[in-house]
């Protein structure tokens, strides 16, 4: 048996399998930001997966800035959740929750409500994001957060994740990539501040630290993993030193002893990411990013993961892990129907054995 079937544990995680399926947005969330039946579905048939990390879920009205992304703030939410936690685990298998507040990353006419937008400074994101129609649009101008803002943010964060446990979700995973309000407050580009939580990488690094600390007090570090992305210029997150950017973060949240770190490799020329992460962080690594079956054992098998996740091929492939097990071809996606549709393209995939 190939490594990356044999199961694994990651902090409090007992996995069956070193397949993770990777966070991605679908847009489908119901009424009131809730997971509906159809979203309930979709993750019941990827159960498959060792783990799931679920698209990202705003914390906090505030953190939403995408068309119909799901929340964890409001009691119709976790109840959605919970439908969706104890269907996963009917099929055997794990779920963690993403926590992703958008920052700056806002069209204010996804939100369906009145909320601030808020960010590190007062920069908008340069790149256009989708509206409802799904054509790009220019980001609102965020308001900087105080510095007696932040412990409410991060309190927010923990709440969030304290619902999530509430739910029946397995854990957290605290997205710090692609350019989202955690990525921001590391990125010299977003962050312009001149109090102790901006400047040089460490007082950067401040805020991201007190949120990973924040929720691991409220559900245990052992619950709670991290997501980066070193050198994703996304949303406006260009940096020519990366390893500068993210060593003191990760340096500052290892004693935590996270449950693990989920790393996109961005296979930069002037970084070995994951030679990187290895010598800042000490805990377990899922590693991403147009991996293969037989790339993804490479890495298992040499060390320089635990576990590998997938993305676009579980929209198409519910059943991915046992096809990657029986060698089976591989369903392709709808690209089309990614954020539209509802049931088409999203819930429609057939199984092989279907």
């Amino acid at each position: 048996m190939r490594s990356i079937f044999s199961p694994i544990t990651l902090g409090s995680l007992d996995l069956s399998n070193r397949v993770v399926m990777s966070p991605m947005t679908r847009d489908r969330a119901g009424s009131g930001d809730a997971p509906g039946p159809i979203m309930i579905e979709y993750y019941r048939q990827r159960a498959g997966a060792g783990l799931i990390v679920t698209e990202g879920t705003q914390p906090c009205p505030e953190g939403k800035g995408y068309w119909r992304t799901p929340g964890i703030h409001s009691d119709a939410q976790i109840d959605g959740w919970r439908k969706v936690a104890d269907a996963v685990h009917a099929e055997g298998g794990r779920i963690v929750m993403q926590l992703m507040h958008v920052g700056r990353v806002v069209v204010p006419e996804n939100r369906g409500f009145e909320a601030e937008i808020v960010a590190p400074s007062a920069l908008p994101c340069p790149d256009r994001v989708p509206g409802p129609d799904g054509v790009p649009v220019e980001c609102a101008m965020p308001r900087a957060l105080d510095a007696e803002e932040l412990p409410g943010v991060a309190a927010q964060f923990a709440q969030a994740a304290r619902n999530a446990r509430e739910a029946g979700i397995d854990g957290v995973e605290l997205h710090c990539s692609s350019g989202y309000l955690i990525n921001q407050f590391l990125n010299a580009n977003s962050n312009r501040r001149d109090d102790a939580y901006g400047g040089d990488a460490l007082r950067r690094a401040r805020f991201p630290t007190m949120v990973v600390e924040a929720l691991a007090a409220a559900i245990g570090a052992d619950r709670v993993g991290v997501r980066i992305s070193p050198g994703n210029a996304y949303n406006g997150m260009t940096d020519p030193d990366p390893a500068a950017t993210f060593a003191p973060f990760l340096d500052a949240i290892d004693p935590l002893h996270c449950a693990y770190l989920h790393v996109v490799d961005m296979k930069l020329e002037t970084l070995d990411t994951l030679s990187f992460v290895r010598g800042h962080f000490s805990g377990p690594v899922i590693a991403n990013n147009m991996l293969t079956l037989d790339t993804g054992c490479e890495l298992l098998e040499s060390g320089r993961a635990e576990a590998i996740s997938f993305g676009r091929p579980f929209i198409a492939n519910p059943d991915f892990v046992e096809r990657l097990r029986t060698n089976a071809p591989l369903a392709k996606p709808d690209y089309a129907r990614l954020y539209t549709g509802e049931e088409r393209g999203y819930i429609d995939y057939p199984a092989l054995t279907d």
